[in-house]
C-alpha cells in the first residue's frame, strides 16, 4: 500500500527535523529565515513548519554558501531564479493558451502565391 505523498508547499517538518534532512544547523534555519530567504509556514502556537519546497530552498541557499556567495548575493540569486521561473510558467501558459484559442479550421492556408514567394527565397 502506497502511501499519499503530501503537497510540496504543506509545512510537515518541524524546525529540527528540517535542519537534520538539509544538513544544516538549527541556528541557521533561524538566520536565514531572519533574513528573508525563506518563510516556513507557522501553527496557531507559533511552530514553524517546514514545507518540501522550504528544504529545497534551504539545499539551494546550502549549494550558494559552497559556490562563495554570502546571504545578500544569495537573496539576490534566489529572487532573480524564482522570477524566472514565474516568468517562463507564463510564457508556457501564454503559448498554451495562444494555440489551443485557434481553431484548426481557422488556421492560415497556404496558396501557390505563398509558396512560390517561398521557394524563391531558398534560392
Amino acid at each position: 500500500m502506497t502511501v499519499p505523498r503530501p503537497d510540496d508547499a504543506l509545512g510537515v517538518y518541524g524546525i529540527s527535523v528540517a535542519a537534520e534532512l538539509v544538513g544544516m544547523g538549527v541556528q541557521n534555519l533561524r538566520m536565514y529565515e531572519a533574513r528573508g530567504l525563506l518563510e516556513p509556514e507557522r501553527t496557531e502556537g507559533g511552530t514553524r513548519r517546514y514545507s518540501a519546497n522550504d528544504l529545497d530552498r534551504l539545499r539551494r541557499i546550502g549549494d550558494l554558501l559552497e559556490a562563495g556567495l554570502n546571504l545578500a548575493g544569495i537573496a539576490m540569486v534566489i529572487d532573480l531564479q524564482d522570477e524566472n521561473s514565474q516568468l517562463r510558467a507564463e510564457k508556457e501558459e501564454h503559448q498554451w493558451l495562444k494555440t489551443a484559442s485557434i481553431p484548426a479550421s481557422r488556421s492560415p492556408k497556404r496558396t501557390s502565391s505563398s509558396s512560390r514567394s517561398r521557394s524563391t527565397r531558398r534560392r
